[in-house]
């Protein structure tokens, strides 16, 4: 059976001449219709005369170049207006001339080289027939030939609008994809900063850490297991963000969630970092991109920790409520804070804008006993 809705998908696949021949072929036959004769433009207004061998010549010259009116339009307005030219000084008067405004308005649509030398040689030739017309005895005057004239000008303007506002459509869905690649770069650049700050940087402290435990084998054994798993853990999720750049990538990368906390706890207490963790409620079956961010927020807040307050203790709370999800991570005072001028500032830049993109509030400041605080609230269902 077929699809009707699958037609017009079909009939674009063909090439474009295809397409268009049709139209050629249509407007061909109702010049050969009998009762029509006689029936075309009458510019000039000559007598009319029965059709010959060279009727036929005209018709085909100006029907079935239409065929390439969007290919090549140049050589198809070319040689309907020859056979536009041939069908007015011999007065056929065919339908066919009905194909000269079709070719003009392709031509204003889908010209793109020399436009304006197309403008001149065509006026230039409407102004040799209109001479050649009137020298043949026409009594269609200067207004009427001004007239047709502009009403050929309009079939241009009208190609020429279309085709403006075709570039126009061009240059927007342009600007939406560079908008999207953009937006997508600094997404992947977010993601980049997140993973790879948190990963170093308990690398770092708890290779700093091993200098001092060259005496206690057992524990240095642990330390050293630990890098290698949090290097481990770096490789695959960098491996993860790197597929986004791969153009051809077909499947979704795994995103973190929540649900991965625990894990992320625990990979921050290898590095030397007390971390009390409580979680309050079930993750929502659809949460949108809440989940990646209440993640993120988890991960940057423990980054800050383990660089500016190493082995303070540091509770992160997360409840997940009746259409939102609110976090809070507080490290007591030690060190540097993640607000000081020591850090860049990045990474919670880059929270507070991804948090308020999805609707919801985020906060980071010091507290009162000179401890640290990060505050989120992301609602539910929001997409990232």
């Amino acid at each position: 059976m077929v699809d009707l809705r699958r037609l017009p998908d079909s009939w674009r696949r063909w090439p474009v001449t295809v397409r268009d021949l049709p139209l050629a072929l249509l407007i061909a036959l109702a010049s050969a219709v009998p009762v029509l004769h006689d029936r075309g433009t009458q510019l000039g207004n000559l007598p009319g005369r029965p059709f010959d061998e060279l009727a036929v010549v005209a018709i085909a010259l100006e029907c079935l170049p239409l065929a390439i009116r969007r290919r090549w339009p140049g050589i198809s307005l070319a040689l309907v207006s020859l056979g536009f030219t041939i069908d007015q000084l011999r007065a056929y008067h065919t339908v066919a001339g009905a194909a000269l405004a079709i070719a003009l308005l392709s031509a204003g649509a889908h010209l793109e080289r020399r436009r304006r030398t197309t403008l001149v040689l065509g006026s230039a030739a409407y102004v040799a027939l209109a001479v050649a017309l009137h020298r043949q005895g026409s009594t269609e005057g200067v207004s009427g030939f001004l007239t047709f004239y502009l009403a050929l000008a309009l079939a241009w303007g009208t190609g020429a609008w279309l085709r403006q506002s075709r570039a126009a459509e061009a240059e927007r869905r342009r600007h939406v994809a560079a908008t999207a690649r953009a937006a997508e770069r600094a997404r992947i650049a977010g993601e980049l900063h997140d993973v790879v700050t948190h990963h170093v940087t308990a690398m770092v402290v708890q290779a700093e850490a091993a200098r001092y435990l060259t005496a206690a084998p057992d524990s240095l054994d642990t330390t050293l297991t630990a890098i290698t798993d949090t290097g481990r853990r770096a490789i695959a999720d960098l491996r993860i963000l790197l597929d986004l750049l791969n153009p051809d990538h077909g499947a979704d990368p795994r995103v973190p969630s929540v649900g991965e906390l625990r894990a992320l706890v625990e990979q921050t207490r290898q590095a030397g970092q007390p971390v009390e963790f409580t979680e309050e409620g079930s993750p929502a079956a659809t949460t949108g991109g809440a989940e990646v961010a209440a993640y993120r927020v988890v991960q940057e807040a423990l980054t800050n920790a383990l660089k500016y307050a190493h082995g303070s203790r540091t509770a992160v709370h997360v409840r997940h409520g009746e259409g939102e999800i609110t976090v809070e991570i507080s490290t007591d005072g030690s060190g540097t804070h993640p607000g000081d001028p020591g850090g860049s500032g990045r990474g919670l830049a880059g929270l507070r804008e991804r948090v308020t993109v999805l609707g919801g509030e985020f906060s980071a400041g010091s507290r009162e006993d000179d401890g640290f605080v990060v505050r989120a609230r992301i609602p539910i269902g929001s997409t990232s």
